[in-house]
């Protein structure tokens, strides 16, 4: 496969305070023709991270309304998401609502970082609500650590999610290990956990994040980032399977990668991956986790 840039399509530059920079973890949803809103988190002068949006022309690759207040903002600072929140997609809950998963970032005091998943419920692509107030799932026996960035699709008569979870905050080469799991429910509130699902290798790919899925004739696709544990910055990887659950990674032919120069010349990130007009793209975000903003590919046929 291969991905053809068509550049940073949306650059910040928002005089609210809480969207001050980045435009990390864009979310696609389609509004008409070929408009389509780009929910992301952004970011204020703390590094603490709120929803807002763009809407964007996805073919003429053109700004068409940008939001002037967030639509969610982190939370109080006893709560889950007292530092952050950082989207997954969208889908239907149990109930037919438009729902967003997303991790919810905690700084405990003299504390390392970590995360739990909260949902939100999406009233016309404009009302975030929490859904519920408490974390939707959250640390146990299985995911001791910390938890990131869900993915969720109705398939086979089931919810499906793709989840982040960290194993150790550092190993033999000094890289975090936090692989992609994988969940199953039938009323898409109880949760059965299946463990890992995309092999992990140290020195290889160990630093997982975001994944985005599409489940199409030809299986399951998954992009995600991930880092190696030699000092290389976030990159793009891909890994495919037939029945969701087990996968094969094929880093080396995910098609994308650093730019010679620009905003993309560190680190490519946080893919988001969708469907249009017969055409694949995807979203993603460049150096220092998005913080000029995102962009745009197109999947060569």
């Amino acid at each position: 496969m291969n991905w053809i840039k068509k550049g940073l399509i949306f650059q910040v530059n928002n005089t609210n305070d809480y969207l001050l920079t980045h435009a990390s973890n864009p979310l696609a949803v389609h509004l008409q023709d070929n408009i389509f809103r780009v929910f992301y988190s952004g970011r204020n002068k703390l590094n603490k991270s709120s929803v807002g949006y763009v809407d964007i022309d996805i073919i003429k690759q053109k700004l068409i309304v940008t939001c002037s207040k967030p639509l969610l903002t982190y939370g109080e600072q006893d709560s889950f998401y007292s530092h952050g929140v950082s989207i997954g997609n969208m889908y239907k809950d149990e109930k037919g609502k438009d729902s967003i998963l997303f991790m919810g970032w905690q700084i405990p005091d003299g504390s390392h970082w970590r995360g739990d998943i909260g949902k939100v419920v999406v009233t016309n692509n404009i009302s975030l609500e929490l859904d519920p107030i408490k974390a939707f799932m959250s640390v146990d026996d299985e995911d001791k650590i910390s938890l990131s960035y869900p993915w969720v699709e109705f398939h086979e008569g089931k919810h499906k999610m793709w989840y982040g979870s960290t194993i150790d905050w550092t190993s033999v080469n000094g890289e975090m290990i936090h692989v992609i799991k994988y969940a199953t429910s039938d009323d898409g509130v109880n949760w059965e956990k299946h463990g890992v699902a995309i092999p992990y290798e140290l020195g290889i790919a160990q630093a997982f994040s975001r994944p985005s899925v599409i489940i199409d004739k030809n299986g399951y696709h998954m992009w995600f980032s991930y880092r190696d544990g030699k000092g290389t910055k976030y990159r793009i990887g891909y890994s495919h399977s037939l029945d969701g659950i087990i996968w094969t990674n094929k880093l080396d032919e995910v098609g994308i990668d650093v730019s010679q120069n620009g905003w993309d010349s560190e680190m490519i990130c946080y893919p988001f991956v969708f469907d249009h007009m017969g055409k694949r793209f995807m979203l993603y975000n460049g150096n220092d986790y998005g913080k000029q903003g995102f962009g745009l590919a197109e999947l060569e046929k």
